[in-house]
């Protein structure tokens, strides 16, 4: 099992190399002087100018260069805001807490609801409505669930604050705008991944002893419904990151949204790459676990 895991964590390692050397590169093939690349539409000074070229040690070779940029974002040196005048690394740090609990929590409510609705939904009529609510969810863009949900829960009823992040509740509409879509998306794959489970020959056996079907469903059909679950899964709480920077905006919310709006508004490329980067960290992060997952649920995988 150890020789598989290292295998992986070795292809993400060489993912996150690819995307730190693509933004890097994609700096310095920027129109134009580098320097002027840099500032874009933002405060231009000789003093912004001299700090920039010894941030980025332009005098030197370009080898040199990149070299360094690897060596400082291996050590969390991301460079410093243009915009802010603060490290980077700062800069981001304090926004990335509010985003990842907002996809954590929206991923967790979009998981227990996905179960429900592939666990229940298995009476005719029950199926034909949950395949419905399922189509609606996952065809509707998440911005307009928000509007929809902001409309009635909080400028009509007033249960729920309009924006901001003071406390759980401000947690709630956000977390149910960005997770309902993807509750669709993995209720429609385990339902599919349950009705192939149990057709298996395990499921007649374990049938032919007596279990009843609930117990068949979740004991032993719900283990092998999971893999395709697991790849939906992955790419959903991707899906996740990226759309908070939609919702986050929706919603009035702090977090990396608003980090990427303002640096890329401002031309702060600093941070973009910045953002880039740990988005690459984010993929990698979760197609690990993704993968490692894997070996969790189907053993067989672990010999090959």
């Amino acid at each position: 099992m150890i020789r598989p895991i290292l295998r992986r964590v070795g292809a993400g390692v060489l993912v996150l190399w690819a995307a730190a050397t693509a933004a890097y590169l994609a700096l310095l093939a920027a129109p134009g002087d580098t320097v002027d690349a840099i500032i874009g539409d933002g405060a231009d000074t000789p003093l912004i100018r001299a700090q920039i070229i010894q941030e980025w040690h332009l005098d030197r070779p370009a080898v040199v260069q990149y070299a360094d940029f690897l060596w400082r974002a291996v050590h969390g040196d991301l460079g410093r805001s243009y915009l802010l005048q603060r490290p980077v690394a700062e800069v981001i740090g304090g926004q990335l807490a509010p985003t990842l609990k907002l996809a954590a929590t929206a991923a967790g409510f979009g998981i227990l609801l996905a179960l429900v609705l592939a666990l229940v939904a298995r009476r005719p009529w029950v199926r034909r409505l949950s395949s419905t609510t399922e189509l609606v969810l996952v065809s509707t863009p998440p911005f307009l669930i928000g509007i929809v949900l902001l409309s009635v829960f909080s400028f009509r009823l007033g249960w729920f604050p309009v924006s901001g992040d003071r406390g759980a509740a401000a947690l709630v509409l956000p977390a149910i705008t960005m997770g309902l879509p993807i509750a669709g998306t993995l209720a429609q794959v385990l339902r599919d991944g349950l009705d192939r489970a149990l057709e298996e020959p395990f499921a007649v056996t374990a049938r032919s002893r007596g279990l009843r079907e609930r117990s068949v469903l979740v004991r032993h059909a719900l283990k092998h419904a999971l893999l395709p679950a697991v790849t939906m899964l992955g790419w959903s709480f991707g899906v996740l990151i990226g759309g908070t920077v939609i919702i986050e905006q929706v919603f009035g919310r702090p977090g990396l949204g608003q980090v990427t709006v303002q640096a890329v508004s401002s031309s702060d490329l600093p941070v973009v790459l910045a953002v880039v980067i740990l988005a690459a960290a984010v993929f990698v992060v979760i197609n690990t676990v993704t993968d490692l997952a894997y070996l969790l649920i189907d053993p067989r995988l672990r010999r090959s």
